[in-house]
């Protein structure tokens, strides 16, 4: 699937227009290279870095929609994971060492 048509999907941006200028910012990367075009296939597996709002989002693509749907629906077909590359934990539980998620 193409990667601007994927982060419409995803709602990660409203059209395909504003996708491509994201790419075209060379402001996110796949796999941690900086994407270079717009019609760059995205394959189940790959990791999205991304930026939205004031934030930096790293998701794992664990499947490609058919279509734009519910932003629930949506998140179903990813995976959030923290910057650092490790799953991110969801907000008020421990992790393993009994400290608190990041806020």
């Amino acid at each position: 699937m193409r990667l601007d048509r994927l982060l419409v999907y995803l709602r990660f941006a409203r059209t395909r227009s504003a996708a491509r200028a994201l790419i075209e910012s060379r402001a996110l990367r796949r796999n941690r290279k900086h994407v270079r075009r717009a019609s760059e296939n995205v394959a189940i597996g790959d990791v999205l870095t991304l930026p939205v709002g004031g934030d930096v989002r790293v998701v794992e693509v664990l499947s490609l929609p058919e279509r734009r749907a519910s932003p629930a629906l949506a998140k179903s077909h990813y995976r959030e994971l923290d910057p650092r590359g490790e799953i991110a934990i969801a907000r008020g539980q421990a992790e393993p060492d009994g400290l608190k998620a990041r806020q």
